[in-house]
């Protein structure tokens, strides 16, 4: 086989490419450093101050914003604060409230307590003097019982019904003893 041979020769009509052919170097210097110049120029005089207005203006809406949220940080660290301060001043008035409930309660409580037993008081003193007055009338009553019921047993042994003084001085002799 036959090796293939590199072609080095450049073909029939066609030239080498311009930018590689040294006759052409310093035009392409020139043009090189006026593009260079221009495209500083432009970029230093047009493009860079925008982009650093921009980058400044940027820069003080974050600064603003920050600040504005320091700012509301605050007043939400005040607003907290004073609803903790109204949280305490309202649990401690719930509590005086209740306080003073619970001391008048008592208080009532304690005046129904004493009305209440001075109406029992009232009610015992007049059973009390219910039950002297029926004692007493029963008392009363013993004396004739006791005398009718001597009189019945006296009849019954001897036959005879006693005179209404002996059985009243019989009963005397024996309330006396």
């Amino acid at each position: 086989m036959a090796e293939p041979t590199a072609h080095t020769e450049e073909p029939a009509g066609h030239h080498a490419f311009p930018p590689f052919q040294a006759e052409h170097f310093p035009s392409q210097l020139v043009w090189l450093t006026i593009s260079f110049v221009l495209l500083y120029v432009l970029m230093s005089k047009l493009a860079l101050p925008r982009i650093g207005a921009i980058l400044a203006e940027r820069s003080r809406v974050i600064r603003d914003d920050l600040a504005a949220a320091e700012r509301l940080k605050e007043q939400s660290d005040a607003a907290h604060a004073a609803y903790d301060k109204a949280l305490a001043d309202a649990r401690a008035r719930a509590q005086a409230l209740a306080n003073a409930t619970r001391e008048q309660q008592a208080h009532e409580a304690e005046a129904t307590q004493k009305r209440l037993e001075a109406q029992l008081h009232e009610r015992l003193a007049a059973a009390e003097q219910s039950i002297a007055t029926s004692r007493t009338a029963a008392m009363s009553n013993v004396r004739t019982i006791a005398a009718d019921t001597a009189s019945a047993i006296v009849e019954r042994l001897i036959g005879t019904t006693p005179t209404a003084q002996d059985v009243a001085a019989a009963l005397g002799d024996a309330s006396n003893s």
